[in-house]
């Protein structure tokens, strides 16, 4: 970490590609299913051979306009699309097709809740493009000799590129900001976003200028395949550049740089290529569109509630924590959950989300399932919940229960049935219990009437190991209580005779 006494901004703007959730390519029928064996989703089309044809696949422009009205975007009335040229083994055609020149959404803004308040960020555009292949580097075999692989199966799956404006100011804003867009992406349903499966991506443009001046020379980031990495490579990158400015060594140019994630730093690639680099003209062999306005109304009114209003929801009308408000309306499936079991649950929303959050997640998380994999209903869940609540179980059985819930699916109440699980909250038979663990425990007694708080617990876990859990607690603390008091009162010696 570099330290100056020169004051200097950071602007990041950030460029996100995602991959659009379709069952067909852009261009063609191919599949888009992850995971295929490599090069068995393909065509003329895909692989870029001569004759193949492309034709638009409106399922994605259809997901693109659900995004751009989400994101506050003024969509474009006519629409085309565009080369852009570079040669990379990944790319067969040697362009891609994208849209430079009238992209389909420009001037929108997500609000995003940062540390010192919620703030609108500008987003510059959003366009469609295709996907390129993949490329697999090999390391050097026994004849020291290294190869490279290519699979085509993601050439030309639908991708929608969301281009922010230069006014993020930290790392830390980046993160906040992608987090915020994976999340309504994610309640969109417009694409899985799933980071590791490469169908959320991030490339990262930061400069550093003094305030006042105008903006640096960026340097592009890649190679950064979760929000951790998003963050440290721009904090690793924003104190290299201030070191340079501190020492009067400005860059020279831009430049892309990689993310090292073993070393912790950004490593230079290249120089940035500007837009004359890549040639841009005309798509000719696919003709412009026109969005009609029905169209566009009819996605409008079918918009879901965004991430930001379901928290705002959840505080104000639910009285949730703020934290477990953001967890929830950014998880589109529990947050759903959470609301069914609120349709039969008589306690409070705050009891639901602490639940879910916990020891529900915590089983989800052990078995790698989602909420759609619950064998078990919102209105089960919360008959669980009701149950405790009523004393009929503790809480620490509740948990029991939810495990064999989760395991079988079987209701809760017939496990606390079949379990014999029901709370014992018959007072005489709980001071039963009591009494006989404090005539086996004399000198436990004797420590507790001199002084040794801790004793309490010794019997609290003795009794409740008698009773297999069963026991009140409330109910037992009171008549543990009182029993204490009477051994005090009759002295010990006597108390151990006295089995009534």
């Amino acid at each position: 970490m570099w330290v100056s006494k020169l004051r200097y901004e950071t602007v990041i703007g950030l460029e996100v590609h995602v991959e659009l959730k379709t069952k067909a390519k852009l261009w063609c029928g191919c599949s888009t299913q992850f995971g295929a064996e490599p090069n068995t989703q393909v065509c003329p089309v895909c692989l870029g051979l001569p004759g193949g044809l492309p034709i638009l696949n409106k399922k994605a422009v259809e997901l693109a306009l659900t995004t751009g009205l989400a994101l506050n975007c003024v969509l474009a009335e006519d629409c085309r699309f565009d080369r852009k040229h570079y040669f990379y083994p990944d790319l067969p055609k040697g362009y891609q097709i994208t849209q430079f020149y009238q992209p389909i959404g420009r001037e929108g803004w997500l609000e995003v809740e940062f540390a010192d308040g919620p703030r609108r960020v500008r987003i510059k555009e959003i366009h469609l493009e295709e996907e390129a292949g993949r490329t697999y580097h090999l390391p050097p075999g026994p004849d020291g000799v290294a190869a490279s692989l290519l699979d085509y199966n993601r050439s030309g799956i639908p991708l929608l590129e969301i281009v922010t404006a230069p006014e993020l100011s930290s790392p830390e804003q980046a993160r906040v900001f992608l987090e915020e867009l994976k999340a309504v992406l994610e309640c969109l349903e417009v694409s899985d976003a799933k980071m590791e499966e490469g169908s959320f991506r991030c490339d990262a443009n930061l400069s550093v200028r003094r305030p006042g001046e105008e903006l640096g020379k960026r340097v592009e980031l890649k190679n950064l395949n979760s929000f951790r990495a998003i963050e440290a490579g721009l904090v690793y990158e924003e104190g290299r550049q201030r070191a340079l400015l501190a020492k009067g060594e400005p860059l020279r140019g831009e430049e892309v740089r990689a993310w090292d994630e073993e070393k912790g730093i950004t490593v230079y690639m290249r120089e940035k290529e500007q837009a004359a680099d890549y040639r841009y003209f005309p798509e000719p062999e696919i003709p412009a569109f026109v969005l009609v306005g029905d169209w566009i109304e009819a996605l409008r009114t079918n918009l879901p509630e965004i991430p930001l209003e379901k928290r705002r929801r959840y505080r104000e009308v639910y009285q949730l924590a703020t934290a477990d408000a953001a967890l929830l309306s950014r998880r589109k499936a529990e947050a759903a959950f959470f609301e069914a079991t609120l349709q039969y649950y008589q306690g409070g929303a705050q009891t639901v989300a602490n639940w879910i959050l916990g020891e529900l997640t915590r089983l989800m998380k052990e078995t790698k399932k989602e909420v759609a994999d619950l064998p078990f209903s919102a209105e089960d869940f919360a008959a669980l919940l009701n149950f405790q609540d009523q004393k009929v179980i503790s809480s620490k059985i509740a948990k029991a229960v939810l495990a064999e819930m989760f395991r079988t699916g079987t209701e809760p109440a017939a496990i606390i049935e079949q379990r014999g699980w029901q709370q014992i909250t018959d007072p005489s038979a709980v001071k039963m219990l009591v009494r006989e663990t404090l005539a086996a425990n004399s000198s436990a007694v004797q420590d507790y009437l001199g002084g040794k708080q801790k004793a309490f617990a010794f019997f609290v876990g003795d009794v409740m190991r008698k009773s297999k859990g069963r026991a009140n607690p409330e109910l037992l603390n009171e008549i543990l209580r009182a029993e204490l008091e009477r051994c005090r009162s009759v002295g010990n010696r006597e108390y151990q005779g006295d089995k009534q």
